[in-house]
């Protein structure tokens, strides 16, 4: 370790080692101090990747995929155990580390296990795991420190049968019944997942909705996908008192109703790792939740020269848009050119079933008063859905009706997090309608909804003009889309 560094970086999740790598190929110093035994962060230890490595673990092990063809009972594996799901996510976790090391390692950036705090704004303090200290000084630095599980003191955490979103994944048996409290994305994703299991879930949420930031005709799909699965959803409602013992846990609710469950996870938001950071020293302040705030187009905080990036600045605290966010810092920073970020950029749920979004939705198109036409097609009516034995899940597309211009995708469903990337280059390359409808999909596969759902708004859309009679000829040419093609034979 040197005494200065161009550019130091503390976490080393998504936002700290794009940045990190970035500022390292521009030839700069590069030193990135990670608190964990081992390289990665929160995305690789306790969140994004561990919770999409057991959601792939369980839908396999249980033979969910298969069941529309061999009954509801069918299962790969009878015996599921906690066990079975750990042993997967350690191999993957051990894979991912050693790829970031060796990226590391092959750029040249120094690696430091241990904890950093400001001790100015151009200095830092650096304690070893082997304890030692060690102060070094720098020409930008990137705050990437994360965030970890909201505990609130009205929860007796106990590690066993009411757990944070961090420990549910370390758990030595699964539960017989399980209350989620919090209905946001992290506690809707442990939910299905469980559910998979056949396992009885109850979800608890204080407010009205949930994933308010979604096309409301999702949400409203996936909410009725999870109560045919038996999910009991309890909204408007806050649980006032929790206690566990031997038996299970007892949770109190604010109506009343007392619910009886083996296991609580309590996931209802996550606070900003910020707290051994000595902030105070170098001028920054952080929020209720430890969140810090920056500028959103260069992720450069009040104090110049220290940028933050990631899920400790808040919304969308996804691992993609993290990773773009310390590369346009580490950028920023070095003053190295770049392009300008897309407009949109996509969103995935990785629920059972996933939820993908990008764009805008009915709700904001609305409140725009930009006139608009939807297209839908079913998962369950494209022919690899048939064969795949999917009997859920949707994709909206949403296209203005004066330009034909694409606003926006919306899917639920199998594969939703891959499929949302077709609609996204087209989104940002502002596409139009006869894009879909002129272009020919691999048959069968799930895209061709996106050719269904786009020949649904142009009926519509068609219909539209025979009824107003006002469409112009220009916009109307691509009535003659679905043939198009078929010219060039």
């Amino acid at each position: 370790m040197k005494n200065k560094y161009d550019f130091i970086v503390i976490g080393g999740g998504p936002a700290g080692r794009r940045g990190a790598i970035q500022a390292a190929k521009a030839g700069k110093s590069v030193l990135i101090v990670d608190k964990g035994i081992r390289i990665g962060g929160v995305c690789v230890h306790t969140g994004t990747l561990p919770s999409k490595t057991l959601r792939e673990t369980i839908l396999n092990l249980s033979g969910l995929r298969e069941r529309g063809f061999y009954g509801r009972s069918y299962k790969v594996k009878s015996d599921i155990t906690a066990h079975d799901l750990q042993m997967r996510l350690r191999q993957t976790i051990q894979k991912e580390v050693e790829i970031l090391e060796n990226q590391f390692y092959r750029n040249n950036v120094t690696l430091v296990k241990g904890v950093a705090k400001f001790v100015g704004k151009k200095e830092i303090s650096i304690t070893t795991v082997e304890g030692e200290i060690h102060r070094v000084v720098f020409d930008k630095i990137l705050l990437s420190v994360g965030t970890k599980p909201f505990r609130p003191d009205y929860i007796p955490f106990d590690g066993q049968r009411i757990l944070d979103s961090d420990e549910i994944l370390d758990i030595r048996e699964l539960p017989r019944s399980l209350t989620v409290i919090g209905a946001g994305v992290i506690g809707l994703e442990y939910a299905t997942i469980f559910t998979v299991l056949d396992i009885p879930v109850t979800i608890i949420e204080p407010r009205k909705t949930i994933l308010d930031f979604l096309d409301r005709e999702i949400v409203e799909e996936f909410i009725s996908d999870l109560r045919r699965k038996g999910v009991e959803i309890c909204l408007s409602t806050k649980a006032e008192e929790i206690s566990s013992d031997s038996s299970g846990c007892t949770i109190k609710l604010d109506n009343g109703r007392v619910i009886r469950n083996d296991m609580v996870l309590f996931a209802a938001g996550r606070m900003g790792s910020t707290n051994s950071l000595g902030l105070v020293s170098c001028g920054i302040d952080v929020d209720h939740r430890g969140r810090i705030e920056v500028n959103r187009n260069t992720f450069e905080t009040k104090v110049s020269d220290i940028y933050a990036a990631g899920d400790v600045i808040g919304f969308p605290s996804l691992a993609s848009t993290s990773m773009e966010q310390g590369r346009i810092a580490a950028c920023h920073a070095l003053d190295i050119p770049m392009a300008s970020p897309p407009d949109y950029f996509p969103y995935g749920i990785y629920s059972v079933p996933e939820i993908a979004t990008i764009g805008l939705t009915e709700k904001e198109l609305k409140e725009k008063k930009i006139p608009y036409q939807c297209g839908v097609a079913r998962l369950r009516e494209t022919s690899r859905g048939q064969i795949m034995g999917i009997d859920n899940g949707m994709m909206k597309m949403i296209f203005s009706m004066k330009t034909r211009q694409l606003l926006g995708v919306h899917i639920m469903g199998e594969g939703a997090t891959e499929l949302i990337h077709t609609g996204q280059a087209v989104l940002n390359l502002n596409g139009k309608l006869d894009y879909f409808i002129n272009n020919i999909f691999n048959y069968p596969t799930l895209t061709e909804a996106y050719k269904v759902a786009a020949l649904d708004a142009w009926n519509k859309m068609r219909h539209n003009d025979h009824e107003n009679d006002t469409t112009k000829q220009d916009e109307i040419d691509i009535c003659e889309g679905p043939h198009n093609y078929m010219k060039s034979a």
